[in-house]
């Protein structure tokens, strides 16, 4: 698919058939955007990346820990990835894991080859500096910081914008986009449920579509967002995150 366009209320959706050498476009009532939004690493630049003689790579580009066996691992980031890569590099035999967080250490008992830090500020030469004024020799940087929405296909007036959060922009019940409530974005919050979650989207999309669910006018769809949005906000912890989308999932299947 190249692209998506509205016009007179009618989507066009121009393909390129590349087993056969063609491009064609056909139009469609509803549009329903699954497509995720954790391909589009989010790259963010350090001073001395650019002179820096060891590996900068992204979580999406991290395929065997094997590769840093034996060397000082910096990895940027606290979530998923971040846990996840530092582990798996830990087990294979990297001589010791670094990470570095912008708000918060994880706070694991971690072993004694495993350290947390303040954010990276600059890299010299192979030395990292971090914000408390440590530093640390690496071999190698990885970038567990997370993915950007990115639609290209979508047309500039249909196409989603918004962090990674619990309530996304511009989405109805976290679904339909407000500026046009026949476009539907599907499983695009901050994810603690996933496939249960994106179930209960395709259903209440589905509904609205034949009819079954109807949706309010513009002013009430931004009220729903706004609400979802304060009650985000008064969230404490991650616990109250889990609750906070268990609760939306359970709203969608009502």
């Amino acid at each position: 698919m190249r692209g998506v366009s509205e016009h007179n209320g009618k989507f066009t959706v121009s393909v390129t058939d590349l087993p056969n050498d063609r491009d064609y476009a056909e139009d469609f009532d509803h549009v329903i955007v699954c497509s995720g939004h954790f391909s589009t690493p989010n790259v963010p630049q350090f001073d001395g990346f650019e002179s820096y003689q060891g590996r900068v790579l992204h979580a999406h580009d991290f395929r065997d820990a094997m590769e840093f066996a034996g060397k000082d691992i910096l990895i940027i980031g606290t979530s998923y990835s971040a846990e996840d890569i530092g582990s798996q590099c830990w087990k294979y035999g990297a001589k010791s894991i670094t990470v570095s967080h912008r708000t918060a250490p994880m706070g694991y008992d971690w072993p004694d080859n495993w350290q947390e830090v303040p954010l990276l500020q600059k890299l010299v030469g192979k030395t990292a500096h971090f914000k408390d004024g440590t530093t640390k020799d690496v071999d190698a940087v990885i970038l567990c910081t997370g993915y950007k929405h990115h639609f290209p296909f979508m047309d500039d007036a249909i196409r989603l914008r918004t962090p990674n959060v619990l309530a996304s922009d511009d989405l109805y019940k976290g679904v339909a986009y407000v500026k046009n409530p026949d476009v539907f974005y599907i499983g695009m919050q901050d994810q603690w449920f996933t496939f249960n979650m994106f179930d209960a989207q395709a259903w209440w999309a589905r509904d609205v579509i034949m009819g079954c669910i109807s949706v309010p006018d513009t002013a009430a769809m931004q009220a729903d967002i706004d609400d979802r949005q304060a009650r985000e906000a008064a969230g404490k912890d991650d616990y109250d995150a889990i609750w906070y989308q268990g609760d939306y999932v359970k709203e969608l299947i009502a």
